[in-house]
């Protein structure tokens, strides 16, 4: 029998129908994978993805970019707000509990806003790599820092898998949507490894060039490493806990793996997994 609604986290289940509806109306997979959690640390999931989603959305959408930074800052004093205990919505109220019940950290809500900002306030072609990696680290690892705690470790070994797993996954998919990137005019490949390899630093150019390859192949080894390192640090945490971590990282490894065999050859082709790998890793991922 599935667990009642009015149990969950404290709230009105009508709140948290309201989150679970952003999460769907966002047509991933999400919602699927954080199954394997209670019911309490998944609603905490959605409402943090559902942050996460609906920040994202105005960075991506197309406008001047005056018109999304007050639209951020707006979401800097929703946060503060909630923190404060004043919750405005069913979004707010959601997490408000969330942030309660899991220790879920303000900085690192602040750190999402601050990723987003970067993504917002300019076109990101061709960065350095220091630069890339604070990205990352607001974009991914803040996130993965807010969901070990929903998860059910808030340890430093759980930040470590936070700080590894969010690189590796965010590496993945800077090379998995570099047509859809370029597109929109942006290119996530630093520079230094552009430099490196003789690649143009030109969206269409970089895609275009015979040398690519070489680029993405320096970067997917980096999403190695950080794939090891995430690996390792989950072994020292709450091996329940990191169910879902797991999950996530044989899910992206797997499109790692693809993108290796593919060599990039058709970098505006975005390549997805048969859905059969899918479901052979996500076994291979959760059974001891």
């Amino acid at each position: 029998m599935a667990p009642r609604m009015t149990s969950v986290l404290g709230c009105d289940p009508a709140d948290l129908a309201a989150v679970e509806a952003i999460v769907a109306g966002a047509g991933t997979s999400f919602a699927r994978g954080m199954r394997v959690l209670p019911p309490d640390r998944r609603y905490a999931m959605y409402a943090i993805y559902a942050f996460c989603r609906l920040v994202d959305d105005i960075a991506d959408e197309d406008g001047p970019f005056a018109d999304k930074l007050p639209r951020l800052q707006a979401w800097r004093i929703r946060i503060s707000a909630v923190y404060a205990g004043r919750a405005g919505d069913p979004l707010d109220r959601v997490l408000r509990a969330a942030i309660v019940r899991f220790g879920l950290r303000h900085e690192d809500f602040d750190a999402v806003i601050d990723g987003m900002q970067m993504d917002a306030e300019q076109v990101i072609v061709a960065p350095p790599e220091q630069e890339l990696d604070l990205y990352i680290d607001r974009v991914a690892s803040a996130v993965g820092r807010l969901s070990v705690r929903a998860f059910g470790d808030a340890s430093p070994d759980a930040d470590q898998v936070a700080h590894h797993l969010g690189r590796a996954l965010q590496i993945t998919n800077i090379l998995r949507d570099l047509g859809e990137d370029a597109e929109r005019g942006r290119l996530y490949l630093p520079r230094e490894r552009l430099l490196q390899a003789g690649v143009p630093m030109e969206p269409g150019a970089a895609l275009a060039s015979p040398r690519l390859r070489a680029a993405c192949l320096a970067m997917a080894v980096l999403a190695r490493t950080h794939f090891q390192a995430a690996r390792a640090a989950m072994a020292r945490c709450d091996r329940r806990a990191m169910r879902p971590a797991r999950l996530m990282a044989a899910s992206y490894d797997a499109v790692l793996s693809t993108l290796e065999r593919s060599g990039w050859q058709e970098p505006r082709r975005r390549l997805s997994v048969p859905a059969w790998r899918k479901a052979l890793v996500a076994l291979q991922a959760v059974l001891p």
